[in-house]
């Protein structure tokens, strides 16, 4: 692992996988206090933990926000692995830099690819689990409106912020009045050599989940994963979230007695960015009741 100064008191750090690819994240605080690593969903980047990251910093926290392979400043697959195998295996390698092991927050790809981590072949990397908005069982109607959106302006890109927060606003119509600017979509485009904006992750990560949904194959592994995990584990999800129903909680439950569950009122899938400060809080409450 390496790191360097960054802006706003935070430090860039970055690690190298056993396949060779770098991975680049944001840390706040004490290394040697306790850790939290945070895991972001498909197609984000570490930017949708900022302010969380920054506030358990200050809080007396560890806290480093990735960059998941072929998301943000992190390098992209060139033999194109994507799964959540590989991005577990990452999260693990991560996790065992930190001083002692660490709680992975993981929002929707972030907390599937930890979940089916800890449950199997990193049983000793995580100190506890937060999963934001995902189980193993999701509504697929919600799945393949998200990967649809993602991979309706793949090839075409931008031709200006202005267009891409339009999209944005189209997708998500409840979120109108907040509107998202230039300074927050610097953050996940970029601006490729025909001078059109991109979303900054590797098209062919979502290729390849527009062809294969999750299978039946893959849901028996995470639900095989969630059954082994005995650390501590919550479950916060959004109110209107489009991806986990009441169904999908109560199997989780089911399969997990021991799992706290947390429910934001007026949130969707994006949680972090609907009720920041109310996600904060819980997630502060949950780590705040960690022995040891």
């Amino acid at each position: 692992m390496t790191q360097a100064l960054a802006e706003d008191d935070a430090r860039i750090v970055e690690f190298h996988t056993d396949d060779g690819l770098r991975l680049r994240g944001e840390a706040y605080g004490d290394p040697a206090a306790p850790g939290v690593l945070l895991a972001h969903g498909g197609g984000q980047t570490r930017y949708a933990w900022s302010r969380v990251a920054r506030r358990l910093g200050a809080a007396g926290w560890h806290a480093l926000a990735l960059d998941l392979r072929g998301h943000g400043e992190s390098d992209w697959d060139a033999g194109e692995n994507y799964t959540l195998d590989r991005y577990g295996a990452d999260l693990v390698a991560v996790a065992r830099e930190f001083a002692a092991p660490p709680v992975l927050v993981g929002a929707s790809l972030g907390g599937n690819s930890g979940l089916l981590a800890a449950g199997s072949f990193g049983q000793e990397a995580f100190r506890a689990l937060v999963l934001v908005d995902i189980t193993p069982k999701i509504d697929a109607k919600g799945v393949d409106k998200i990967i649809d959106f993602m991979g309706k302006h793949l090839d075409r890109g931008f031709g200006s912020y202005e267009e891409a927060a339009q999209a944005i606003s189209d997708y998500l119509p409840e979120r109108r009045g907040r509107r998202s600017n230039v300074t927050s979509l610097a953050r996940y485009l970029r601006e490729r050599e025909d001078g059109r904006l991109r979303w900054h992750w590797d098209p062919a990560f979502i290729k390849g989940r527009r062809s294969s949904r999750l299978t039946s194959g893959t849901l028996e592994k995470l639900n095989a994963a969630l059954g082994a995990i005995s650390v501590p584990i919550m479950l916060i999800r959004g109110s209107n979230s489009e991806l986990v129903n009441d169904e999908s909680v109560a199997e989780f439950l089911r399969i997990a007695p021991h799992a706290e569950f947390r429910d934001v009122t007026g949130a969707g899938h994006m949680i972090v960015g609907d009720r920041n400060d109310v996600f904060a809080r819980t997630l502060e409450d949950f780590l705040g009741g960690l022995s040891g």
